[in-house]
């Protein structure tokens, strides 16, 4: 895994549920899963439908700082743009974890749809989605391997480098 929060950025990021088998995870990889992003928008961070939980689109935002601006393959190298995937999967997490009261609620992540604000010729989208990827299925294990989109987008919002979206299926008998 290339990215894990370093202390000075977990500063007043808290997992809400440290008994959860998902969080015990993360913990053990040394990853922390921050608080949902405040909605930059007429918008929630997650909505369930039946027995799905559908994510806004989450950014690489940290104690409300948006990390790493700019277009991927130009001023933003594939390294930064995939740890912006892993804090922007890091935070639909958390959105999943609002909406659900707790992680281990998911019985799988169905789909990730990941936006990567690339510069002319950039053709490396798949490269920067993987690190989103890898974090689910670290993770979730099989659970969180899902079916997925990696895009190429000429801009995104605030000049952000990727947008992460997911869908995850509820447990029934929870």
């Amino acid at each position: 895994m290339t990215f894990q929060l370093e202390a000075s950025l977990n500063k007043g990021y808290t997992m809400n549920n440290s008994g959860d088998k998902i969080e015990t995870r993360a913990r053990e990889l040394g990853i922390e899963i921050p608080i949902t992003p405040k909605p930059q928008g007429n918008y929630t961070p997650a909505l369930v439908v039946g027995n799905l939980v559908f994510t806004s689109g989450m950014g690489p935002i940290l104690h409300g700082i948006r990390r790493n601006l700019g277009y991927v393959g130009g001023d933003v190298t594939i390294e930064k743009a995939s740890d912006s995937a892993e804090i922007a999967a890091l935070n639909a997490l958390s959105a999943l974890r609002s909406a659900l009261e707790s992680l281990d609620k998911i019985e799988r992540i169905i789909r990730l749809t990941g936006y990567v604000r690339s510069a002319p010729g950039f053709g490396s989208q798949t490269s920067v989605i993987d690190a989103a990827s890898n974090l689910l299925v670290e993770l979730f294990g099989e659970k969180g391997r899902h079916v997925r989109s990696a895009i190429g987008v000429a801009e995104l919002p605030f000049g952000i480098p990727v947008e992460i979206e997911l869908i995850a299926q509820i447990k029934i008998n929870e």
